[in-house]
């Protein structure tokens, strides 16, 4: 355990991660969130054999599901707060950095060279101040380590945290809500922080939803952390689906490992092919980690077949201007 480690688990009780916390940060980030829609294909049902409904993350303010975790853990620090801190590969960066904004706090994020450039462009432009990092887990973490030993700022780390996995459960909550009756919800796997809420947020209902969680082959270390036993240490992600490179976290493994049904993983062939379908039958533009659920959908359908599944479109920070390049 390292001494940012020690921090976190000095400042924070993992014994309050319930699905009545889930419920309670809900109400805390109501006014600070938006309700995003819920969008359905019949072509992309025809193809699952399933009931699909896409929670539209990539529509959340930011551009992604982070804000709701980092709007909780921001609404949870003193007004003399003097600053946040934490490391992110954009979106979490990004949407800490609004949420500190809101209440007048100082936002540094460490963020890995070579990260994708909108997303860079997204942190400042929610007023963030950028610091970069060599592109590896260890990197953030002795870069976010540094910052808060100098006492400046409050460390949010962007998903092994008690209230960052309390307010990400606000998105499966509103999933509920929103489509009646669903067997399945399906979401990306990176850090874990999504999953664990989401499967906090399936426990607060007394009909037995099935929480599965999807990541690529090539950051597949929740599904070896699972077949291990333990939190794998070597961890070399490849993938197209930048915002799913991090190490999955103590706090969310934990979590995983009791709530979670499966953990699916999939090819980069098999995501590119998700984000295709989802621009051409849904009009939306999800980037790869936010496609990463479709994905498994798709690759393993006798897993869904005939089910109610909500699936969750968790961001669309893309580089369109990579997109559009030789175009004009």
């Amino acid at each position: 355990m390292n001494e940012l480690d020690t921090y976190y688990r000095g400042m924070y009780d993992d014994s309050r991660l319930t699905p009545e916390a889930a419920l309670e940060a809900r109400e805390r980030i109501r006014a600070m969130i938006r309700v995003t829609p819920v969008m359905t294909s019949d072509v992309l049902d025809d193809l699952a054999g399933a009931s699909l409904f896409f929670k539209c993350e990539h529509l959340q303010e930011t551009g992604s599901f982070k804000l709701r975790g980092a709007s909780h853990a921001v609404s949870r620090l003193p007004d003399d707060c003097p600053g946040v801190a934490t490391h992110s590969s954009g979106n979490h960066g990004a949407a800490l950095a609004r949420a500190a904004a809101l209440r007048g706090f100082p936002a540094e994020i460490v963020v890995p060279e070579g990260a994708v450039p909108a997303k860079v462009d997204n942190i400042r432009r929610n007023g963030g101040r950028v610091r970069f990092c060599p592109p590896t887990q260890q990197g953030r973490e002795d870069a976010l380590a540094e910052l808060a030993a100098q006492g400046l700022f409050s460390p949010v780390p962007p998903y092994d945290d008690e209230r960052i996995i309390a307010g990400q459960a606000s998105c499966a909550l509103e999933l509920m809500e929103q489509v009646a009756d669903l067997d399945t919800i399906v979401v990306p796997v990176g850090g874990g922080g999504l999953v664990a809420g989401t499967a906090l947020a399936a426990r607060s209902t007394e009909r037995p939803i099935e929480v599965v969680g999807v990541e690529p082959a090539g950051a597949d270390d929740t599904a070896r952390s699972l077949a291990a036993g333990s939190r794998v240490a070597d961890h070399r992600p490849e993938t197209i689906a930048d915002g799913l490179r991090a190490l999955v976290g103590e706090r969310n493994l934990d979590i995983i490992r009791r709530d979670v049904d499966r953990v699916l993983t999939v090819e980069e062939a098999a995501i590119v092919e998700a984000m295709r379908r989802i621009w051409i039958e849904l009009k939306q533009l999800a980037e790869p980690s936010g496609a990463v659920a479709l994905a498994g959908v798709l690759a393993y359908p006798e897993c869904f077949r005939s089910r109610r599944v909500g699936v969750v479109i968790s961001g669309g920070n893309i580089d369109v201007d990579a997109l559009l390049a030789g175009l004009a």
